[in-house]
């Protein structure tokens, strides 16, 4: 599982309540009903993975 991969699957994990993001071919696993609370705290914690991953990324390029 790449770094992206584990990030997204935490993400739907602690926000979602989704155990995988895996296709597991069954529609009660593959298909949720959630509160869009829910769906906003997961898009929220997306976009500051988003916003932390940039400033890695340039204060990496500022450093070489």
């Amino acid at each position: 599982m790449t770094p992206r991969d584990a990030l997204l699957t935490r993400n739907a994990q602690q926000h979602l309540g989704i155990d995988t993001l895996e296709t597991q071919n069954s529609d009660h696993l593959d298909f949720h009903d959630m509160a869009v609370w829910c769906l906003k705290a997961a898009l929220e914690a997306a976009y500051q993975a988003g916003i932390e991953a940039g400033r890695r990324t340039k204060s990496a390029a500022a450093n070489t």
